[in-house]
């Protein structure tokens, strides 16, 4: 390989490292804000995509502003805080898997609500264009049911 080839080539190795850890940062802030709305959303595209594949029925949310107002109306229910557990990188720079939970209460049952994530975040510029987001959807409704 010739030395400008290497060059090259460490280039782009540290560029991508440098992308992995910006949208790191990003995530973390992301995850970290829940619960301040504004401040989540800082880190998020306008075009962002929200999917939620294993809610009744699964779930597709499209717009910074729709997703504020999801997020308003589901942190009014879910009182909750998250906590990253293991943040995984892929072999695209803008791709990261993130694993983390919540503790917290259901507002309108009082029970409480506790869940196991795992999100397949995108990346555009440093900022979240797409989050896919896995959890069990049994402790959702278990803790939205009254009881009787």
């Amino acid at each position: 390989m010739s030395s400008a080839a290497r060059v090259s080539t460490i280039g782009r190795m540290t560029d991508a490292a440098e992308t992995r850890r910006r949208n790191r940062a990003t995530l973390e802030r992301a995850l970290a804000a829940v619960g301040d709305v504004p401040a989540q959303m800082a880190h998020y595209t306008e075009d962002t995509v929200f999917e939620f594949p294993y809610a009744t029925p699964p779930g597709r949310v499209e717009g910074k502003a729709v997703i504020a107002e999801y997020l308003t109306g589901a942190l009014k229910i879910f009182s909750m805080k998250l906590t990253v557990t293991q943040i995984h990188e892929t072999t695209d720079p803008d791709v990261l898997i993130a694993e983390f939970t919540s503790e917290g209460v259901v507002t309108t049952t009082g029970k409480p609500y506790a869940n196991t994530y795992i999100s397949v975040v995108r990346f555009r510029d440093g900022l979240i264009c797409a989050q896919k987001e896995f959890y069990n959807p049994n402790a959702a409704t278990e803790a939205l049911t009254p009881d009787e």
